[in-house]
């Protein structure tokens, strides 16, 4: 299949899927969905569909990376959307974010001990999460070209992204695949529905989502030099959905009627 198509067609059915699933079944669960390697994953696939196996590697070092910038921005928005509004949140997360981004760049950590200090990292940013509250839902209809436009955004940073991989290399293409694109259109529309509340229900949502992230690249990265990509993207496919099963049975979204 084209390499062009194949673009065209992941990230629609991913955004679009999670999308649906946020509204049937709130805000924390569509932050789950989204702490599954959505965005990077797709990318990182088409990454070792074009180029050679050193670059993927490091891509992949570079993505499982994106974890601890990916923690700072869901720790900042978590605090500021309890005082701002979603405008002041959005941009000091996303600071932040480049911020780590930047300086990540600049750092390379062998894969197993990354590995371990992202799990730790994740339980380090449970313990700092606002305390939950319960969500009121609103009476709010999305209009006809939410999802569509959610779609559209996230196809052409998928597209953005694989284009420029051989311009900025793998360790920044790695971290760069793990913007929270999709986490800030789900956290932006739940924080403006339902208050810091619903926010923090996506964010909370996505942390919890974190392991499976961090289960997929871990398998990935110990099968890609010695499995062929099919088999490599399979079981650590196969690995994070198991992973996200069990975290399934720890998220309980507090949902209360108004």
């Amino acid at each position: 299949m084209n390499l062009f198509l194949l673009k065209l067609i992941l990230a629609p059915i991913i955004l679009g899927s999670a999308s649906l699933a946020g509204r049937r079944w709130g805000s924390a669960i569509s932050g789950w969905l989204v702490g599954l390697p959505l965005t990077s994953g797709p990318a990182i696939f088409i990454l070792a569909l074009s180029h050679d196996l050193t670059f993927v590697v490091n891509a992949i070092r570079g993505t499982l990376s994106g974890g601890f910038s990916l923690m700072a921005y869901t720790l900042v928005y978590a605090w500021i959307s309890r005082k701002y509004d979603w405008r002041v949140a959005i941009g000091g997360s996303i600071f932040i974010f480049a911020a780590m981004t930047m300086i990540l760049q600049n750092v390379v950590i062998s894969f197993i001990p990354l590995f371990f200090f992202i799990i730790l990292t994740i339980f380090l940013g449970l313990w700092l999460m606002p305390k939950s509250e319960p969500i009121y839902e609103e009476i709010s209809t999305p209009g006809p070209w939410d999802i569509p436009a959610r779609i559209l955004v996230g196809t052409s940073f998928l597209l953005l992204i694989t284009w420029i991989a051989s311009y900025v290399g793998p360790q920044l293409t790695g971290l760069l695949t793990t913007i929270p694109l999709y986490t800030s259109i789900l956290t932006i529309f739940a924080h403006r529905e339902q208050g810091h509340a619903g926010a923090n229900g996506v964010l909370r949502g996505l942390i919890f989502g974190l392991f499976a992230f961090a289960g997929f690249y871990l398998v990935l990265g110990l099968l890609i030099e010695r499995a062929s990509i099919a088999v490599s993207f399979g079981a650590a496919t196969l690995a994070s959905l198991g992973v996200q099963g069990l975290t399934l049975l720890i998220l309980k979204p507090t949902r209360t009627s108004s």
